[in-house]
C-alpha cells in the first residue's frame, strides 16, 4: 500500500546517496512537478538494537516538528507501511560544504566566513529553543540547493539533555565532536555550539583546531583543548572574531556559549562595527591561501559563501 500510493503521487529519479539502511533519491511531483528528496528506509535492514529504531521514529516527528522555519529542511509528504518508510523532503543538489572544502585550497576573509557562520548557528538556535540538539553539525551536513537556502537536521537528532556512553560516541565526527561526548559524560545541546566553533575556526584559519595524525591523536588533542591562534594564520582576524571562538570552543560546558548568547554577541559586535558580517554575497571570493599538509587529506578546500546554507544528512 505504501509504495502504491508513493508511486501515484512521485516519480523516483537518479540515486543522490546511500546509508546503512536507505537511500535518497531524486523525485519529481506528478502532479506539480516539482523536485524533492525522497529518503527510503528499508525497515527489515534495521538491526535489533532499539537506537536504530528510534531514530527512524524520531526523524520524521522531528521533521514535522521544525516544519515552517526557512532554514531547515521541510518534509512534505511521509509514506509508509510495514516494510518501507519514504520520506519526501527539499531538494539539496549542490555540493556539500565537505565538497567544497575538498575541491579549494585557502581561508575565509572575517566578512567572508561570518556570512555562512551566521544563518548556521541561527538554524541551531532555532532547535535548541524546541529542545533538538543536532549533535553532528560538520561540513558534510552543510548542504546548498539552487535557491539558495540552507537546513539543519539530521537522523541522530534528538530531543532534551543525552546522557553520555559507548553507544553516543559514535555522535559526531573527529575533528567537530565536543570533548564532553569524547569523555562519556552526560551532555547537552552545547556540543553543537563545540561544532559550530570548529567550522568557523576553519574557515579562518584554513585548518581545524584540533587535529592530529590519525583519529586517536585527533581524540586527545580535541580532549586537551588547548586552543591556540597561530599569528602567521590569525593576523587579519579581529580580536572579537577569536574572543568568540574561544568562548565556543570552551571545554568547560557551563562557560561555554549558548547558541543564542553567540548570535547576541554577533548583534552587539556588529552594531559596535568590531565584526563586519554584512558584506554582500557578491563581494565573497574564495581567496584560500593557507592549509597545513598534515590535514590537507580532509581539508583541502573552504567554499565560496552562498546567501543560504542547508544542512542535512543522508543516513541513516
Amino acid at each position: 500500500m505504501c509504495e502504491e500510493s508513493f508511486n501515484k503521487d512521485y516519480q523516483l529519479c537518479q540515486e543522490l546517496g546511500r546509508g546503512r539502511f536507505g537511500v535518497v533519491h531524486r523525485c519529481f511531483s506528478a502532479v506539480s512537478g516539482d523536485s524533492f528528496a525522497c529518503k527510503s528506509i528499508d525497515k527489515r535492514l534495521l538491526s535489533d538494537d532499539p537506537t536504530d529504531r528510534e531514530c527512524l521514529e524520531k526523524e520524521p516527528k522531528i521533521l514535522h516538528l521544525l516544519t515552517g522555519n526557512p532554514n531547515i529542511v521541510q518534509i512534505h509528504a511521509l509514506y509508509e507501511d510495514d516494510d518501507y518508510v519514504h520520506m519526501v523532503m527539499d531538494l539539496c543538489d549542490s555540493p556539500d560544504l565537505f565538497d567544497r572544502i575538498s575541491n579549494h585550497a585557502g581561508v575565509f576573509s572575517e566578512p567572508e566566513a561570518f556570512s555562512v557562520f551566521s544563518p548556521l548557528i541561527s538554524a541551531i538556535g532555532y532547535c535548541h529553543r524546541l529542545g533538538i540538539a543536532h549533535r553532528d553539525v560538520k561540513p558534510d551536513n552543510v548542504l546548498f540547493d539552487s535557491r539558495g537556502r540552507w537546513r539543519t537536521l539530521d537522523r541522530r537528532s534528538g530531543l532534551g539533555r543525552t546522557s553520555g556512553g559507548d553507544d553516543d560516541r559514535s555522535c559526531g565526527t573527529p575533528y567537530y565532536v565536543a570533548p564532553e561526548v569524547l569523555s562519556g559524560m552526560e551532555y547537552d545541546e552545547k556540543v553543537d555550539v563545540w561544532s559550530a566553533g570548529v567550522i568557523l575556526y576553519i574557515m579562518l584559519a584554513g585548518v581545524p583546531p584540533f587535529y592530529g595524525d590519525s583519529p586517536a591523536e585527533t581524540f586527545e588533542a580535541v580532549l586537551r583543548g588547548n586552543l591556540r591562534f597561530p599569528t602567521r594564520i590569525f593576523r587579519s582576524v579581529s580580536p572579537e572574531a577569536k574572543d568568540l571562538l574561544r568562548k565556543m570552543l570552551c571545554k568547560d560546558v557551563s562557560r561555554r556559549f549558548s547558541a543564542e548568547q553567540v548570535s547576541e554577541y554577533q548583534q552587539k559586535s556588529t552594531r559596535s562595527g568590531y565584526l563586519n558580517l554584512q558584506t554582500p554575497l557578491s563581494e565573497v571570493s574564495t581567496s584560500l591561501k593557507r592549509l597545513e599538509p598534515t590535514c590537507y587529506y580532509a581539508f583541502k578546500r573552504i567554499i565560496w559563501p552562498s546567501r543560504y546554507v542547508k544542512i542535512y544528512a543522508f543516513g541513516p
